[in-house]
């Protein structure tokens, strides 16, 4: 537990919600004033609109007094990675080629079951250009820093959310991993990460190059990916590439251990 509000892990958020003990406009205010003291040396955000952040947040803010909240995540803070459509707001991928004017219509998947479920978005993270490696630049938006060592990369190609997530620039985090784009800023920055198995969350449009790029939950806690994982695998009818939907709560179990599980190792692969 703590009594940052910018730090409080998104499971504790929702119970506070619940409560009334906390207002999801307190939150977002806490999380907008953590970017204004971090993000001018990480660089971890290409697109923030504090306008919208905070009008969202009021909305959520009543439906909670209403006792009516939209989901499983609503007023938690949460940020999109450059790579995933987000009406309103441009994704342009790290790159100069895309134009910031758009229009900018429609969500991807992953970011349409998080408003779906109330989250309140913060803004964009940072990636390399085109999510091609594993360092997290581009020339669009310059250098993203490691918040453990500003000297040294977050990793990539989410680099921006996992920098975001480490110091309490949002509780959640949508990354996207090919060949280790969540799991190794995850390592890098201290955080939790996971490269879901492919077709357990939906993805629209299709990521090039096919099934190897999956997306996935960036958190600090496991119980946050969990809850995440609960949102973001809910079905699309946009990706026929998709598991049929299933509706476990992936939340349930997660005190018993891992006693009972098995890990696959190849030695020589």
């Amino acid at each position: 537990m703590t009594n940052d509000l910018a730090m409080m892990s998104a499971t504790e958020l929702v119970a506070h919600y619940r409560h009334k003990t906390l207002s999801p406009v307190e939150v977002a205010e806490a999380v907008l004033k953590r970017i204004d003291q971090c993000d001018s040396v990480l660089n971890a955000f290409c697109h923030l609109d504090p306008e919208t952040t905070l009008a969202s947040a009021r909305d959520s803010e009543s439906r909670w007094q209403a006792g009516t909240p939209l989901g499983l995540v609503d007023g938690v803070p949460t940020t999109i990675k450059d790579a995933l459509l987000t009406k309103g707001w441009p994704t342009r991928r790290g790159s100069r080629t895309g134009k910031a004017d758009g229009p900018w219509d429609e969500d991807g998947a992953s970011t349409a079951r998080l408003r779906e479920h109330g989250a309140v978005l913060i803004g964009k993270t940072t990636t390399p250009e085109f999510g091609w490696k594993g360092v997290t630049d581009s020339p669009l938006t310059g250098i993203t820093c490691n918040p453990w060592n500003t000297g040294c990369t977050p990793s990539g190609s989410s680099g921006g959310a996992a920098a975001a997530c480490a110091v309490g620039m949002g509780a959640l985090h949508i990354g996207t991993d090919g060949a280790g784009s969540i799991r190794m800023p995850a390592a890098f920055t201290g955080i939790y990460g996971l490269k879901p198995t492919f077709g357990r969350v939906p993805i629209y449009p299709m990521n090039m190059p096919g099934t190897i790029v999956h997306h996935g939950p960036m958190t600090r806690t496991v119980a946050d990916a969990a809850l995440m994982l609960n949102v973001i695998s809910c079905p699309d009818p946009r990706d026929w590439t998709a598991l049929p939907f299933n509706p476990r709560d992936w939340c349930v179990n997660l005190e018993k251990g891992v006693s009972d599980l098995r890990i696959a190792y190849s030695r020589d692969f």
